[in-house]
């Protein structure tokens, strides 16, 4: 494990705590003498995260962090910006052959297979891993990880590193599995978000009060991690600050339906659950919370 020389590329909401969750296992998988190179386009993120993190070194860019490390993270806001981030690596020559590239965004299933198949033709191996579990996870080192790839020994060889980061790891199959999973994780949350939307709207202009509703719908069968969550710490009390926007929600129903499309598999609950996201994005902006979507929905 001591050989393990881990980069971190996207310091962000997410990216922050799970690579300070890598930094605090420190020895346990890391060389003695390791400092985890990092990227971020936020260059003040990035200064931020090296003050409160001595053991981290900020790089001007990505290809930097590739030639310090033989494991090299992704946690960046889209697939497309995985891709372009890599093959630039690549083609510069900083993906060395043997180095494992671990992408835990939320990316398209097709992309990331296509991805590893170019990256394999070079000696490098992908594996997709995105998360569930939040800001709150990802601090708490608590994730879910749903881990696709290809290369069994390579994704055995980051296990202890993934460890550090989420607390319940799911094997799921080949290349682009993991993101498949993803996909369908934050449709089934989207769709359970805006139905509960919908009942709360109907209950309140019935006169009932918004949190007697939430109160006994978590007291019962129709309870969700939306209604035991995001809508009874963010929306009845006014925050609306989960830390996850509209805009990345919006595009992980998207991946989940263009999915079903491409699949042939029939899945109208998905559509109209895009389309909702999609119209509060359109009517809020992409870097709103997504839990001001009921706002958006349920304005006069």
């Amino acid at each position: 494990m001591g050989d393990l020389r881990v980069g971190f590329i996207g310091i962000g909401n997410m990216g922050w705590p799970m690579a300070k969750n890598i930094l605090k296992a420190g020895g346990n998988i890391l060389p003695p003498d390791h400092r985890m190179h990092i990227f971020d386009t936020d260059r003040k993120k990035m200064a931020a995260f090296v003050a409160e993190e001595p053991g981290a070194l900020a790089t001007a860019e990505a290809a930097a962090v590739a030639k310090a490390s033989n494991i090299v993270i992704t946690m960046l806001p889209t697939g497309p910006i995985v891709r372009a981030v890599v093959l630039d690596m690549l083609a510069s020559g900083a993906l060395a052959k043997g180095t494992i590239v671990v992408d835990m965004s939320s990316s398209e299933p097709t992309g990331t297979r296509e991805l590893a198949a170019t990256l394999a033709e070079h000696g490098v191996t992908l594996i997709d891993a995105p998360v569930s579990g939040g800001i709150q996870g990802a601090r708490a080192g608590t994730l879910t990880l749903m881990i696709g790839g290809d290369d069994e020994a390579a994704i055995e060889r980051v296990t202890p590193v993934l460890k550090t980061m989420g607390q319940r790891l799911f094997r799921t199959g080949g290349a682009g599995s993991g993101d498949v999973v993803k996909a369908l994780n934050n449709f089934l949350a989207a769709a359970n978000f805006r139905a509960l939307s919908e009942a709360m709207a109907v209950g309140t202009a019935f006169g009932l009060a918004p949190a007697l509703v939430l109160d006994i719908v978590n007291a019962s069968t129709g309870r969700s991690a939306a209604s035991e969550g995001a809508f009874k710490t963010q929306v009845l009390t006014g925050t609306f600050a989960a830390g996850f926007t509209v805009g990345l929600l919006a595009k992980d129903v998207k991946i989940a339906s263009d999915l079903a499309g491409e699949l042939g598999v029939m899945a109208p609950v998905c559509a109209v659950t895009f389309n909702a996201f999609a119209n509060a994005r359109e009517a809020l902006g992409y870097g709103a919370d997504f839990t001001a979507a009921y706002k958006h929905w349920t304005k006069d």
